[in-house]
């Protein structure tokens, strides 16, 4: 299952860059995304974006990432790891592969009877703030210290990630309070069968043993206790026990989900330079 995030993580924190790349070692973005929660901001994330149809639509009808679950997922993470610690080339060049990409996944919803391009600034838009306002509301209540001024300037900063994919500036929201806003202001929000189908298997993956089973189910119950009202009401999920959603014992799952990523090749020192830098 971590291999292949092992793999993306190790490649994409350079060891040689040729500069601080789109934000650099002192900002807020270095600072959250080497939290060790963001397993869990991953599931939180593919729960909120499959909940636009079109999005949605674009993923099933253009991707056999089925097959793969977690390959999927390491080819994103790899993604936005190398825009965050990666260069400026490397950022860029990564931005520019994603929006090649999403020139050829265009067509019709079969439930909404609408038309999509993955390239619309509405679609990549949503996907953005579905990933963002994720990575925020984990990092907050499972990860180290975000108080809300912190919280803000993450937002502000991730819009860079936005921007370079082709969403204009002045659509990206720059604050915790603006992004929830914008999340509750689309009404193209709907419980398809294809994200229905989706989020099963993202709550229950193929080819786990019997204790990363278990642990990453936890996980996943804990990903619906955070999720939006509107959107854990969309999904028809009960509320988890409370006991489930209490910081420590969820931060005891993280770390041995993190205790056993740790332990591949590669990892470890990827880590160890990205502190590194932070330091310097």
């Amino acid at each position: 299952m971590m291999a292949p995030l092992a793999r993306a993580f190790e490649r994409s924190v350079l060891e040689r860059p040729k500069d601080a790349g789109l934000f650099g070692p002192q900002s807020m973005v270095w600072r959250v995304h080497r939290d060790r929660s963001f397993p869990l901001a991953a599931i939180r994330s593919l729960m909120v974006q499959a909940l636009h149809p079109l999005a949605m639509a674009g993923v099933a009808q253009h991707s056999d990432w089925q097959r793969d679950p977690f390959g999927r997922l390491a080819a994103t993470a790899g993604y936005v790891l190398t825009v965050t610690y990666g260069d400026t080339d490397a950022a860029d060049s990564a931005a520019a592969r994603v929006r090649a990409v999403h020139t050829h996944v265009r067509g019709t919803d079969s439930v909404t009877g609408l038309a999509y391009r993955a390239e619309d600034p509405d679609l990549l838009l949503w996907v953005h703030a579905g990933m963002v306002d994720s990575i925020v509301n984990i990092v907050q209540r499972y990860g180290r210290s975000l108080d809300a001024a912190d919280a803000d300037r993450y937002v502000a900063e991730m819009a860079r990630f936005a921007e370079i994919i082709g969403v204009p500036a002045t659509q990206v929201p720059t604050s915790v309070s603006t992004l929830a806003d914008y999340l509750e202001s689309v009404e193209l929000r709907q419980l398809t069968p294809a994200a229905s189908d989706a989020i099963a298997i993202v709550l229950d993956p193929p080819g786990l043993d019997a204790a990363t089973r278990e642990l990453w189910h936890d996980l996943g119950q804990v990903a619906v206790g955070t999720l939006p009202p509107w959107a854990r009401s969309m999904y028809g999920f009960d509320a988890p026990p409370p006991d489930l959603m209490e910081r420590e014992p969820v931060r005891q799952l993280i770390g041995a989900l993190d205790f056993a990523f740790e332990s591949f090749p590669g990892v470890l020192e990827a880590r160890e330079r990205i502190e590194l830098r932070m330091r310097a």
